[in-house]
């Protein structure tokens, strides 16, 4: 990099959602923990202290305080220890086999002898799809997903590269709400794609146009015998969860809608100023995309060519073979 230019650097707060810190560098969650487990230690040293040697008290009361130290202080995998330990108690406790169920799965008789548990209902986060796309999350609140292209960011020069690097860090200060960035890859099938091409080859009005044609279907049937092909997507996911108690459930889940829509248009018109094609889906695409993400290994057909385009237009789909 040439010193002229400033470094590819942006301030973004690395964990915006941390909690405050209380008292010794501590969070309020920790300190109850802390005292919790002080607590309990200091009623079983008094309730068996004139029973048993301090030694032997000291020794039951140790396991007590080194798991509230364990419980507050560890982590794991990025989560606290306590909240890891709620967590692989509540995946114990569900069960195994997910059915899809709409209505709830009825008891086993008493007179009937069933070895193991029965299956659970598979509850989809997504509860309803509007019509211009926002998912309605139930309990959760709202969502939206916008699809959006890629840049060539190692062709940029320096300085076009740290105005990138800074735009992005402005874009990701700027957000109020949580936001997931997806980059996903699936398997793509250019079969269908080589067909359409060979088929439409003979309605081309000049020969060479025709040759061409047949040479890329060709080309096409061989690419895709000889390796695995993957077409990869960008999606952003902007989300909105309103406040509990915030109002009537009908009135707080529109307006969240509408927030969550004007959000995803903005980022739309953001992402746009830069030079990156983004579009807002609406349900036929929202449904598409949830529908992918159930079988991701599943090859499916890539994306139909518009012959109306020339042929160097980059897509507006954002996906790229």
């Amino acid at each position: 990099m040439n010193d002229d230019h400033e470094p590819l650097s942006a301030r973004i707060p690395s964990d915006v959602e941390q909690p405050d810190k209380i008292m010794y560098g501590l969070t309020t969650r920790q300190l109850v923990i802390l005292g919790a487990a002080a607590l309990i230690a200091a009623l079983v040293f008094v309730s068996l202290s004139p029973l048993l040697p301090v030694a032997a008290t000291a020794g039951v009361c140790f396991p007590v305080v080194a798991a509230g130290f364990s419980m507050a202080l560890g982590r794991r995998d990025g989560m606290g220890l306590d909240r890891f330990v709620l967590a692989a108690i509540d995946h114990l406790r569900r069960r195994r086999m997910l059915v899809a169920a709409p209505e709830e799965i009825p008891e086993v008789p008493a007179w009937c002898k069933v070895r193991g548990r029965m299956p659970g209902a598979l509850r989809f986060p997504v509860h309803a799809v509007r019509q211009d796309g926002v998912m309605d999350l139930d309990g959760e609140g709202t969502a939206a997903l916008v699809r959006a292209g890629t840049i060539s960011f190692g062709l940029r020069t320096s300085a076009e590269q740290a105005a990138l690097v800074g735009f992005f860090g402005r874009w990701l200060n700027s957000l109020e709400s949580p936001v997931q960035i997806l980059i996903r890859a699936r398997p793509v099938d250019l079969s269908d794609l080589a067909s359409r091409v060979a088929q439409a080859a003979p309605n081309l009005p000049h020969p060479a146009l025709q040759q061409a044609a047949k040479d890329h279907a060709a080309h096409l049937d061989e690419l895709g015998g000889s390796r695995t092909l993957l077409v990869r997507e960008v999606l952003i996911v902007v989300r909105d969860r309103p406040a509990p108690g915030s109002g009537r459930k009908a009135r707080t889940r529109e307006a969240s809608a509408t927030l969550v829509a004007r959000r995803a248009n903005e980022a739309v018109r953001t992402l746009g100023g830069v030079g990156i094609t983004a579009e807002s889906l609406d349900a036929d695409a929202c449904v598409q995309v949830l529908s992918d993400a159930f079988s991701p290994g599943y090859e499916r057909p890539a994306p139909p060519p518009d012959l109306d385009q020339p042929i160097t237009a980059h897509p507006a789909r954002g996906a790229s073979v």
